[in-house]
């Protein structure tokens, strides 16, 4: 295997497996359920639901939410080239959740109700919430769709209570770890390009180990056994020159 800085592409994808991107799927997945249960686009103050006659607040819950997910996702794949897109993608996301987090965060003061303390019992029972660990093989799409709902379920009993303030809050909590994960990731993406460079500095390294090889070979000597041209060649002992013929030509010159 390669070492990391002879590695020319940087590992890309395996977004699905990241906490990080399920918490995504279950913030978009939840955040339209939300906006569906609780959000009226109608000119009257709908019973329990909150006033939104031009349907903007939703529109801009959900948008924010798919960002959060999509730019993961986006982040990820562009890794094979540009650590730098990687990151900014990726902080690009976590700016989406943050914006939607506020969202979740003025509709509970709308209702005349503060966010949970994080010293709660109700917030310190979403936060005790621990994730089972990606178990794909090769079905990645259908696997990783299963994981989402399966981890979905241990929020349950919050996401699917009838009072919308308790919907909000959990999403609340739910949405920090995942910023709280993508600050990590981004961290540790700063910290793997400060060590191995991106795509751009590794290319430029092998084009100038390549003209570099091509101008060695230009002032090679020719081979004195057969008359080809000879090349740098490595062993045990060191460098030499070897015939371009080889194996039919063994002849070898020193440096």
């Amino acid at each position: 295997m390669k070492a990391e800085t002879d590695r020319l592409f940087d590992k890309h994808g395996g977004f699905r497996r990241l906490h990080s991107f399920t918490l995504a799927t279950i913030v978009q997945l939840e955040t339209l359920r939300f906006c569906r249960r609780f959000l009226t686009h109608d000119h009257r103050e709908a019973g329990g639901k909150f006033y939104d006659p031009k349907g903007r607040q939703y529109d801009q819950m959900t948008q924010a939410a798919r960002s959060g997910r999509q730019n993961i996702i986006e982040g990820s794949e562009r890794a094979s080239t540009s650590k730098d897109t990687e990151m900014k993608l990726t902080d690009v996301g976590r700016a989406s959740l943050s914006e939607l987090r506020g969202d979740y965060e003025i509709f509970i003061l709308d209702r005349g109700e503060l966010p949970w303390s994080v010293h709660s019992a109700e917030a310190r029972a979403v936060n005790a919430v621990s994730l089972d660990p990606a178990p794909f093989t090769d079905d990645m799409v259908h696997e990783s769709a299963k994981h989402a709902r399966e981890q979905r379920r241990k929020y349950a009993r919050w996401l699917d209570a009838e009072d919308p303030v308790v919907v909000a809050n959990a999403m609340l909590i739910i949405i920090s770890r995942a910023l709280n994960m993508l600050k990590s990731q981004i961290a540790a993406q700063g910290e793997a390009f400060e060590q191995a460079g991106g795509f751009s500095e590794r290319l430029s390294t092998r084009r100038l180990a390549a003209r570099e090889e091509q101008r060695q070979d230009e002032a090679a000597p020719v081979c004195a056994k057969c008359g080809q041209p000879m090349r740098r060649r490595k062993s045990a002992k060191g460098e030499f020159w070897g015939c371009t013929g080889y194996p039919a030509c063994k002849g070898t010159r020193p440096l």
